[in-house]
């Protein structure tokens, strides 16, 4: 199997995967006990109000009909319309994605440089005190609820220092003076950045333990490979061969990154709702509260898309990285 033909094949993997995924959202949330219109009908409607509204939202139709429809708007970018808002799925999840991702993007990616980098330091001193140190503060951390840790980082900073605020992204006032400006103008005020703290320093601790510990792990297993012997009695200092050793020592870090952060977006419901984050974690918490089942279903087939995505890309990245790994019939 050459290389094209296996990036075709994962990519046909990968959209089966995410329609299977489609269309198990939707028979379950079928499945359910009651009906969908139970959730529109206001009190004092009268029979042919209820047919009426039945009838607008499509929910008259047999159940294979509604399928159809349902695969049809996903694939013309139509995900339906919410029972809260009465607005597109879309225009009301699109903004929380996006906050979701400026929040969970740079943590992670900070959680994997600084994890990675501590784990290659404690993994050259296996056995010492620093070593058995730092991977209990790691584990600990990530031992706690990510929620609690939240509110412990809340009360340390915000209720007894008061650096930082609360919650939320924006105080009322400035979002309020943003109006319709562009996104990207919130990130020059310093004020977002007093908000953005805490929710971050929240994803890089409770993170932590899965860089720190397989980076660790790796640099014990490579320290140990004839190559890096032969360097050694060749004079080379310590800081080229901790180099060498976290180049060769990366590969599963690497790899494990897209999976944490396809994972974690959609992950971190309970920490957007704590810091009152407005993304789809909270959005999600907020639609299950209001039983706005078009949005939960919608958010769900996000997340889980994220995700597949995530392990697509990591497979073929993995080739990439590692010249050992080669697709059968390969050649090259």
């Amino acid at each position: 199997m050459s290389r094209l033909s296996y990036f075709v094949r994962r990519t046909a993997i990968t959209a089966v995967l995410i329609f299977l995924v489609a269309s198990a959202l939707f028979f379950f949330f079928r499945a359910m006990p009651g009906d969908y219109s139970s959730l529109l009908v206001q009190q004092g409607m009268n029979p042919e109000q209820i047919a009426q509204l039945r009838a607008d939202w499509g929910l008259d139709e047999p159940i294979y009909v509604q399928y159809y429809e349902y695969i049809t708007n996903l694939f013309t970018g139509n995900a339906g319309q919410s029972f809260r808002f009465s607005q597109p799925v879309w225009e009301l999840v699109a903004p929380r994605i996006l906050n979701s991702f400026v929040l969970v993007a740079p943590a992670i990616t900070a959680t994997y440089i600084v994890g990675g980098l501590f784990g290659a330091y404690i993994g050259r001193r296996r056995g010492s005190p620093l070593e058995k140190s730092g991977i209990i503060s790691v584990s600990i951390f990530h031992s706690i609820p990510d929620f609690f840790l939240g509110i412990m980082l809340i009360a340390l900073f915000s209720s007894t220092l008061g650096i930082f605020p609360t919650s939320g992204m924006l105080p009322p006032a400035e979002m309020i003076q943003l109006g319709d400006q562009p996104y990207w103008q919130r990130f020059l005020i310093p004020e977002f950045w007093r908000h953005y703290t805490l929710p971050f320093m929240t994803v890089l601790l409770y993170f932590m333990q899965y860089p720190t510990l397989i980076m660790r792990n790796s640099v014990v297993e490579v320290s140990d490979q004839e190559y890096l012997h032969y360097h050694r009695l060749k004079g080379l200092p310590e800081s080229k061969l901790l180099r060498k050793i976290i180049r060769h020592a990366s590969l599963p870090v690497i790899t494990l990154y897209p999976i944490s952060l396809a994972a974690s977006i959609s992950g971190l419901v309970l920490i957007e709702v704590v810091f009152n984050w407005p993304g789809i974690g909270q959005l999600l918490v907020s639609s299950v509260l209001a039983r706005d089942f078009p949005v939960i279903q919608f958010v769900f087939l996000i997340a889980a898309t994220w995700v597949i995505i995530g392990n697509f890309f990591v497979d073929l990245l993995y080739g990439v990285l590692d010249p050992r790994v080669s697709v059968a019939g390969d050649e090259d």
